[in-house]
């Protein structure tokens, strides 16, 4: 596909404005955020927007042209290293990690047989960090998928959700490193805990001082708040765990170093609440999507803006990526975008009846949706219409009148469906059905999906057959704002709460605000 020039796809050059899809350099936005006064006195013009249905709409922000935003303190103190030193010492890393593993197994096959040769166990070795490299490259583009869900075994009794960390408000962000030993969540508080997955023992991330604050790039509250809001929605952490993004209703992104906990960037830019985050894996590349309507593109390392991607007309509310640039997000416009960066250019896929409330790559060709409708959604790029629906997945039992008791049971055939609620008590019984939150086992065919109806549901992905197997339920109290999946597949974290992560639609008392976490058999 030929793109036109950057006065017709919205791309502008450095210095360059473009007024193609009515977003201007110097425009405000009405975020639809009014609960909060930190949003009030906003201009009320509606911005005019030229939907575009192939090529990416962007410029660069007010006040960014791909500069420096801030620098590493330690960056002075010696010698920079190079981006070909760098990724060479990243791949020297990874490839001892690897070499070390290896050894390990071959330790353990070659207890019995001592007496071979030194070069022939080294070559073994090699070989084998070989084939576990190609391997790892296969899962990571999508061409191999492990097979998971037929392995995950059902106990007579299933168990509840272990609570594992608690919070004061309800969670709305969960995160796992790479290696599954450390969990991080945030909080309507303003919140962020940094925790041990085999103890729980968590530490605080302590919110630096106002003057801290704007040393690091952080600018002034507009309207009638005179403070920054900390209300916390979107998490993500890095693939080499060093480096902690967070994202709330003080429409910045807020850096943070794992190893000490300390704050170290503030990126400004939005216009309205950051709502998602996502690290592109294997690189600091941040990807972010906001109630402002825009999708805009970091990099934590050099602590830099890139870009800004426009395309959606509603508020953006969740957004995903795997290795390759492409970025997948959701919003309430009823449309889910793939944004192919370095081809400027997306692909739009509507939902048929309702508005879409998260999503999930499975693959780089391969997505995974909830809606409000209660419905689990398979998509591929070779569509623009789901392959496969599972309708009223998380729906609520016909005698669930109290929706604080505790024991919600196992979702069964005699269940409402969503369309059949009594239409007086339907707002308040149709948002614990919502699908608020999916995930997928990375490079596998095991997902999750968590609503307010008193369970977690697993599934299982045929590709081939264009499918979603529903596995079995795993009960647990409150609404289920977000879940993470262990890379390895051995257990499930849910982030969970008495009310949404972006509302107060509904309310389960009963909940515990915390994070909870689920251990999975593999046969």
């Amino acid at each position: 596909m030929k793109y036109k020039n950057t006065k017709s796809n919205g791309f502008s050059q450095k210095g360059k404005n473009t007024k193609s899809n009515g977003f201007s350099q110097k425009g405000k936005n009405k975020s639809s955020i009014n609960q909060d006064p930190f949003f009030d006195n906003e201009s009320k013009k509606r911005r005019k927007i030229d939907y575009v249905e192939d090529d990416i709409e962007s410029e660069d922000s007010e006040g960014y042209e791909n500069e420096v935003v801030g620098g590493d303190s330690d960056a002075s103190s010696g010698e920079e290293e190079t981006a070909d030193e760098k990724r060479k010492r990243f791949a020297m890393n990874k490839l001892e990690e690897i070499r070390e593993l290896a050894r390990k197994h071959k330790e353990e096959e070659e207890d019995d047989d001592d007496e071979r040769a030194d070069g022939e166990k080294e070559g073994e070795r090699d070989s084998l960090v070989a084939k576990m490299l190609q391997q790892e490259q296969l899962e990571d583009s999508g061409r191999l998928r492990r097979v998971i869900a037929s392995r995950v075994q059902k106990h007579d009794t299933v168990d509840e959700f272990r609570v594992l960390v608690k919070h004061r408000q309800p969670v709305t962000a969960v995160a796992l490193s790479d290696d599954d030993l450390k969990g991080f969540s945030a909080s309507k508080d303003g919140s962020i805990l940094h925790w041990d997955v085999d103890s729980g023992k968590g530490e605080k991330y302590l919110w630096p001082s106002h003057e801290v604050l704007k040393s690091h790039g952080a600018k002034d509250p507009q309207g009638r708040a005179t403070k920054h809001s900390k209300h916390v929605l979107a998490l993500a952490v890095s693939s080499d765990g060093r480096y902690l993004a967070s994202g709330g209703l003080d429409r910045h992104i807020h850096l943070w170093d794992t190893r000490t906990r300390e704050h170290i960037q503030a990126f400004p830019g939005h216009r309205g609440p950051v709502s998602c985050l996502t690290f592109r894996q294997g690189t600091s590349e941040l990807f972010s999507g906001s109630f402002d309507r825009t999708v805009k593109i970091w990099n934590a390392e050099d602590r830099a803006y890139i870009n800004t991607l426009f395309g959606h007309q509603s508020e953006i509310l969740t957004i995903d990526s795997l290795r390759k640039e492409r970025v997948l997000t959701v919003g309430r416009d009823r449309n889910m975008q793939l944004w192919k960066v370095p081809e400027e250019s997306r692909l739009v896929f509507r939902a048929p009846a309702s508005s879409l409330e998260c999503c999930s790559f499975i693959s780089n060709d391969e997505f995974l949706t909830g809606t409000d409708d209660g419905s689990i959604e398979l998509w591929t790029v070779l569509r623009k219409k789901p392959v496969y629906i599972v309708k009223n997945a998380h729906a609520l039992p016909a005698s669930h009148n109290n929706f604080e008791q505790k024991d919600s049971g196992k979702i069964s055939n005699g269940h409402l469906e969503n369309s059949d609620h009594n239409p007086g008590s339907y707002h308040s019984s149709s948002a614990y059905s919502w699908v608020s939150s999916v995930s997928v086992c990375r490079g596998s065919d095991l997902a999750a999906s968590g609503a307010g109806n008193g369970s977690v549901r697993l599934w299982g992905i045929e590709s081939e057959a264009k499918n979603i197997r529903p596995l079995f339920d795993i009960p647990l109290v409150g609404f289920v704002n977000s879940l993470a999946f262990a890379k390895s597949g051995q257990f499930l974290v849910a982030g969970i709460g008495q009310e949404p992560r972006l509302g107060r639609w509904g309310r389960l008392s009963a909940a515990r605000n915390g994070v909870a976490i689920q251990p999975l058999s593999l046969s």
